[in-house]
């Protein structure tokens, strides 16, 4: 196990988190747009919720064998983000004759895009990305006061 290892741990999930926050924002910034693609049939599609999947840094079968083998002397090694997956969750419907984007009956199609959730996730990714900012000065604290000690 590398001294490094905290340190490293807390650099990936940062890294993580804020690529969460980045499509937080994203999606807060386009919760109004009803022209972000075009479908197969060649008609716009609102900006549909996207969401990021993350998973541990090493989940290899060889890695659970160590660790259930206690042969493996690292606890975890981090996280990443293995994908960014679109909601399927149905679009809103808002009736609004005067909307360029309405049909026949005077219907909009809004995007999958819920405020209130996507404050929530934006609230949890900045307690964990500060969670992570704490226990990295925690190491570096530490690694310090070990390199003091040969004074």
């Amino acid at each position: 196990m590398s001294i490094f290892h905290a340190i490293n741990t807390s650099g990936s999930a940062l890294t993580a988190q804020r690529l969460r926050m980045d499509v937080v924002s994203s999606n807060i910034a386009n919760a109004q747009t009803t022209r972000a693609s075009i479908n197969e049939n060649g008609d716009y599609e609102p900006y549909r919720r996207k969401m990021v999947v993350m998973e541990p840094e090493r989940n290899s079968f060889q890695s659970f064998l160590q660790q259930a083998a206690h042969t493996q002397s690292r606890p975890g090694s981090g996280v990443k983000v293995s994908a960014i997956k679109e909601d399927d969750t149905p679009f809103k419907t808002v009736y609004n004759p005067d909307h360029p984007d309405a049909n026949e009956a005077g219907y909009v199609e809004m995007p999958n895009v819920d405020p209130l959730k996507e404050m929530v996730d934006l609230m949890s990714t900045t307690r964990s990305y500060e969670a992570n900012i704490t226990s990295l000065n925690a190491s570096k604290n530490m690694l310090m006061k070990a390199l003091e000690i040969g004074k």
